[in-house]
């Protein structure tokens, strides 16, 4: 059941200016307080996210990062040790180890 997040059009009360309140996708949001009976308005939540923004963050994260250099040829600038910086396509040898990359 999803969580909303209410803030009181006054002080507020025991719940605080600011509260959670779980709801069924399906129900009517809520006009006033439960308890207090205050009007209330359900608030638009924050979301953020962090994308990695450097080759040593997508490294450290488990991401590969091919950067073409010539016709089918690509730097792997997030190698691992033991991996080749240079892939050619066609080669697999040279590609990135995934399994290495990927945990469970």
């Amino acid at each position: 059941m999803p969580v909303y997040e209410y803030e009181h059009a006054g002080k507020g009360c025991a719940r605080g200016k600011r509260f959670d309140f779980y709801q069924h996708i399906k129900d009517e949001r809520l006009k006033t307080c439960p308890d207090c009976g205050q009007p209330v308005e359900r608030l638009i939540p924050s979301v953020f996210v962090s994308t990695p923004t450097t080759d040593s963050e997508l490294k450290s994260k488990g991401f590969a990062k091919l950067v073409r250099r010539d016709e089918g040829v690509y730097e792997n600038v997030t190698a691992l040790d033991g991996e080749s910086r240079v892939w050619e396509a066609g080669k697999a040898d040279t590609m990135p180890d995934i399994k290495r990359r990927i945990t469970d």
